[in-house]
């Protein structure tokens, strides 16, 4: 092992544990909002990222106008997902917690089998894209140019998502996460908010797939593992926390990426599960983690 392979390495990593931690923003997003886990979290991905080959492969678009497109599309699944399933499920009487669960968890099946139904079995991907097969060579670290554009669309994502919070929604989002019940006395639409929430959520997601897609392949199975990875990675961080996912996102990416170094590819989640136990053997909550 050399030092130059180890920074290779160690650079890829990070690109990805970027991607990571967005597709776990999304998530932790709704979770710290609502407490409720989004079991279709995947699926969303999966949908983006198909959403984002049939543009390419309408119109042959770059990933400029793909972006725009899809993450507006998952805005508004999002919203729709809320006002017509998660809003009923969170309005039972009985074992509401089971009935989300169950909801969602439903609703990701429904979305795979969607896709297998519309697209078939087959890998996809956007082979002539704007950024594919160039690298970024950058002090003698060859850098695959379309994951250095994901890492920092990534990256201008979680700013945007730290400017939300400042804005009049951002703090009305922070009060409801607070406390729900009081927020109806100031005159906040708590639905209004959690559907909003959900939309923002999705849109995350959205952006995770768009620039996933530029680079890897998609199937209507794909979700399945970036979902075990996002479940990781939030808990990780600490549920409802963004800062968490970011940091925990880019540690499993070095880690994941580390590990196939040292024992070989197919062992690669190894390292991540290990890291994983371990922290939450010191630390229950996470490391951003209030609950």
């Amino acid at each position: 092992m050399t030092p130059v392979l180890l920074l290779q390495v160690m650079a890829l990593g990070l690109l990805t544990g970027l991607v990571y931690a967005l597709v776990a923003a999304g998530l932790s997003l709704i979770f710290g909002l609502m407490d409720v886990v989004n079991f279709a979290h995947g699926q969303f991905l999966m949908l983006a990222m198909y959403a984002a080959f049939a543009v390419h492969a309408a119109s042959g678009v770059g990933v400029a106008l793909e972006l725009p497109l899809v993450v507006l599309l998952l805005f508004v699944l999002g919203v729709a997902t809320y006002r017509g399933l998660i809003a009923r499920a969170l309005g039972v009487a009985t074992n509401r917690g089971m009935v989300q669960i169950f909801v969602t968890f439903g609703l990701g099946i429904f979305l795979t089998g969607a896709a297998q139904f519309v697209f078939g079995g087959d890998f996809r991907s956007i082979g002539d894209g704007m950024l594919a097969n160039r690298s970024l060579i950058l002090h003698g670290l060859h850098l695959p140019l379309a994951q250095v554009a994901a890492a920092v669309v990534c990256l201008l994502a979680f700013a945007a998502l730290a400017l939300i919070s400042r804005t009049e929604f951002g703090r009305a989002l922070a009060a409801t996460r607070e406390d729900r019940e009081a927020v109806a006395l100031i005159g906040i639409d708590r639905n209004r908010i959690f559907a909003l929430g959900w939309g923002l959520g999705c849109a995350a997601v959205g952006v995770a797939g768009v620039m996933l897609v530029q680079f890897y392949y998609v199937s209507p199975n794909v979700g399945a593992d970036f979902a075990l990875i996002a479940y990781v990675t939030v808990a990780l961080g600490g549920f409802g926390s963004l800062l968490g996912a970011l940091v925990a996102g880019i540690l499993i990416g070095e880690v994941e990426a580390l590990t196939a170094l040292l024992l070989e590819p197919s062992l690669k989640q190894v390292g991540m599960f290990a890291i994983y136990l371990a922290v939450l053997m010191l630390r229950p909550r996470g490391l951003f983690g209030r609950l």
